[in-house]
């Protein structure tokens, strides 16, 4: 075992299975990679999913073992035990007939997530969503809590205090808001004619109270025209200028999905899985993510990216930046891998599950 984690290791990749071939294990222990993302393809059951996560972190112990895991229609692990988490949107509207029931069920909500996930050996979540729900996009709908831009921040504090709780960091997506646009950026591209003054006025004003404590954000696949050509994930002026000096936000940035076209159409032209790392890291964001690229044919595009990647970085294109490499440090879990019976046995776990009753 390798304790010895790389300078910077910033791309973030999937695997093909239940269990790791070998590519699987080559690709994880490139130094260029720092994590993983499972999906619903990489769960079988309980047991299965802790001892695939603990050969991943055989490999290296630094790996950050990620899922896409919000509740409602995006949970990837609904079987074996695990809670069928509400959607947030109804979290928002139980807001509206009790804020403080509300706010006590989307702690436990948050608890019993970000548990369940760390008893199977998963480091982090990619929750809460902080878009706002305008009813015009399917893509985000009722993954949103609300319309009104402090009830999704109050709200999604209290699903991050639940995280916490359980050992868990956080990730506010989608910034600056994907909730205006009707496209979905996994088949479009989204286009966001608003002037900045109206975005950070209502779209971005959760991440911007939410700004010290979260722990991570994701930028959102949508062009704002009149703020900068590039989608945000690939604009210094929104991860940088905007997000990071305006803002004033210290945590760690992912990218959204690498693989989906919509984001990697840029400047006119479809850019490379490298070249769009790439780019991304250029704009400022410290973790670019990949997915769903591991499985048969599509896997030579994931080689092709670690190798462009490699090539960058010899060429002097791209040099590792300690700082990034400590923000994804900082997302690791403190302390033991909590048990799925000492997790489920707990009395605050019970208390969770039972406030959770609480949302229709």
């Amino acid at each position: 075992m390798n304790s010895k984690s790389p300078v910077h290791a910033p791309l973030i990749i999937d695997i093909a299975g239940t269990d790791l071939t070998t590519d699987d294990r080559r690709r994880l222990s490139n130094p260029l990679v720092g994590g993983v993302i499972h999906f619903t393809r990489n769960w079988h059951s309980r047991v299965q999913m802790r001892e695939l996560n603990r050969e991943i972190k055989s490999l290296r112990p630094d790996l950050l073992i990620c899922v896409d895991h919000e509740g409602g229609r995006v949970q990837r692990f609904r079987t074996d035990g695990f809670t069928r988490l509400p959607a947030m949107g109804q979290l928002g509207r139980l807001w509206m007939n009790d804020a403080m029931l509300a706010t006590q069920a989307a702690s436990s909500a948050g608890y019993v997530l970000a548990g369940e996930l760390r008893a199977c050996g998963i480091d982090f979540s990619f929750a809460p969503v902080l878009d706002l729900d305008w009813g015009e996009s399917g893509v985000i709908g009722d993954r949103s809590f609300h319309r009104d831009p402090r009830v999704v921040a109050l709200l999604a504090k209290s699903v991050m205090h639940g995280m916490l709780q359980a050992g868990m960091g956080n990730c506010g997506k989608h910034f600056p808001g994907h909730g205006y646009v009707k496209a979905d950026s996994h088949v479009a591209i989204p286009v966001d004619r608003r002037g900045l003054k109206a975005i950070l006025a209502d779209d971005a004003r959760p991440f911007e109270w939410l700004g010290g404590t979260l722990s991570a954000v994701m930028p959102a696949h949508v062009i704002y025209p009149k703020v900068d050509a590039r989608p945000a994930g690939f604009s210094p002026r929104w991860l940088k200028e905007i997000l990071r000096g305006q803002l004033g936000f210290a945590g760690a940035i992912f990218s959204d999905d690498l693989s989906m076209e919509a984001g990697r159409y840029i400047d006119g032209r479809l850019l490379s899985f490298g070249e769009a790392a790439l780019a991304a890291l250029e704009a400022g964001c410290d973790l670019p993510m990949l997915c769903n690229q591991s499985v048969g044919e599509k896997a030579v595009g994931l080689d092709q990216m670690l190798e462009d990647l490699a090539s960058a970085q010899g060429a002097g294109q791209w040099t590792p930046d300690p700082q990034c490499h400590a923000r994804r440090l900082s997302l690791l879990p403190v302390g033991d891998t909590p048990t799925w019976e000492g997790l489920t046995g707990s009395q605050r776990y019970q208390d969770a599950l039972r406030r959770l009753q609480s949302v229709a």
